[in-house]
């Protein structure tokens, strides 16, 4: 039998990670336990302007008249924006990477695409007298049928404001892996296994709401105080979104009481910069409880159709997934997310024969975005309870099933990566010998770098 290698485990190898089950204390620890941690809510202006939204209540209608006039009558109401104040009303938060279109509007214009979608801001003296403005805005609808599943809006009547109602990937409608062919696999399979799988949108609930303070500076410059987890995303759009130079614009971020990617979209800063700018005031804005678990991004709701062609052997001979990502009314990050999905099909296995089509889908739910692995978590989801199903249609053992498909290194991915650093093989066997659970000789011979066999490979 072959030596193995395993040189890549020694005590000076494993170096680098001599800190995994020890206690370390955070560097930010002292300050959240002693309330000295500074927050941008810490921060506080004389003459300082709230800010409240006017939103839809509405999942999908036109805007048929908009009055802000009973709004100015409130005491303490200095000045109300609607999308006309807004310089550059239209954007999309990865513009200058070259993603996506500009689809959303900072301030709804003539229709609204969702409910709870910002239609006008009011700007007052006081929280109170904001949120008493806002409620004597007059919005007249016109309501129009909303869509909320992402396959029946794949074929309905387009309601975004470039022709479809789904992303466009390169000429495609969907981001697509072709790797081998699936159909003359799927004839020669010995079981062919499909299931759907379905995630609902998950909302980050984060201690501290979104939102930030702006603070002009005299020379038009202004500053930002935010707790955005995307500085530089914030200080491009808004830019932009202004049409002022860059450098008019500094931005103070820092600690953020809880994000998990949920405070990566530019929302607030913009127009709270655009009320300071036409008031020459600070203005500060930050969402309510219900403001956040109701228009706060979450992660996108996502839909998976696997048909697999098995061996009776265990081999996996062919993959075919069908994705839908419920991007939401807007596409933010979600064209990203889309893509990252399906460069993470077929999951960590090694299948010759592999066929994605990844749709990234808008419909009348708030914009999804960005969460904790977002386009990979919900994936591994689907891909391993695909995995365990077939494990139980074959008779075999979970790991070893999971084993005899790893990855490892050398293999190809089906979007054509030479696999690197593979350890799936080892922390499966790490994981079976940690619980208890004894493994054949053959899988205990296995290894990501050495002798062992991914889908009968040598």
């Amino acid at each position: 039998m072959e030596t193995i290698d395993t040189s890549f485990f020694t005590e000076e190898r494993a170096g680098s990670f001599n800190t995994v089950g020890t206690s370390t204390e955070r560097a930010d620890a002292r300050g959240h336990v002693t309330g000295r941690t500074q927050f941008y809510e810490d921060v506080s202006f004389p003459n300082t302007l709230h800010l409240k939204m006017v939103r839809s209540t509405k999942h999908h209608a036109l805007i048929k008249k908009l009055d802000v006039a009973p709004a100015m009558k409130v005491p303490g109401v200095v000045r109300v924006l609607t999308w006309k104040d807004v310089p550059n009303n239209w954007y999309t938060i990865l513009k200058l990477i070259g993603v996506g279109p500009d689809d959303e509007p900072v301030l709804a214009e003539d229709r609204v695409r969702f409910m709870g979608e910002q239609i006008c801001a009011v700007l007052a003296e006081t929280p109170q007298a904001a949120a008493e403005g806002a409620k004597c805005v007059k919005v007249v609808y016109e309501e129009l049928p909303p869509v909320f599943d992402v396959e029946e809006a794949m074929t309905s009547k387009p309601f975004t404001n470039h022709g479809s109602n789904y992303y466009i990937y390169e000429g495609h409608n969907c981001r697509r892996i072709r790797f081998g062919d699936v159909d003359a696999a799927f004839k020669q399979a010995d079981h062919i296994l499909e299931c759907r799988y379905n995630s609902a949108p998950i909302e980050h609930a984060p201690t501290e709401t979104t939102g930030c303070v702006v603070k002009p500076e005299g020379n038009g410059r202004y500053t930002v105080y935010s707790n955005t987890q995307a500085l530089y995303f914030t200080l491009d759009n808004t830019a932009l979104i202004l049409g002022v130079q860059f450098n008019k614009l500094r931005m103070i971020g820092g600690t953020v009481g809880g994000g998990f990617g949920g405070k990566v979209d530019v929302i607030v800063e913009p127009i709270a910069t655009l009320g300071a700018m036409l008031t020459n005031r600070p203005v500060k804005y930050a969402y309510s409880r219900a403001e956040e678990m109701q228009v706060s991004s979450p992660r996108a709701a996502e839909r998976f159709y696997i048909k697999d062609g098995i061996m009776r052997d265990g081999r996996i001979l062919a993959r075919k997934i069908t994705l839908y990502v419920d991007a939401g009314a807007y596409c933010r990050h979600s064209t990203y997310g889309t893509t990252k999905a399906a460069a993470h099909m077929p999951g960590p296995y090694t299948i010759p024969n592999v066929h994605v089509d990844a749709y990234c889908v808008y419909t009348n739910r708030t914009p999804s975005s960005a969460m904790r692995g977002f386009g990979v978590t919900i994936g591994d989801f689907a891909l391993e309870s695909q995995m365990d199903q077939i494990a139980r249609l074959l008779k075999m053992d979970p790991i070893e099933f999971r084993l005899k498909n790893a990855y490892r290194d050398g293999d190809m991915k089906a979007h054509r990566k030479e696999v690197e650093g593979a350890a799936l093989v080892e922390v499966l066997q790490a994981a079976a010998k940690q619980s208890g659970q004894k493994l054949s000789p053959e899988f205990l011979a296995m290894s990501s770098y050495g002798w062992g066999s991914a889908n009968g490979k040598a």
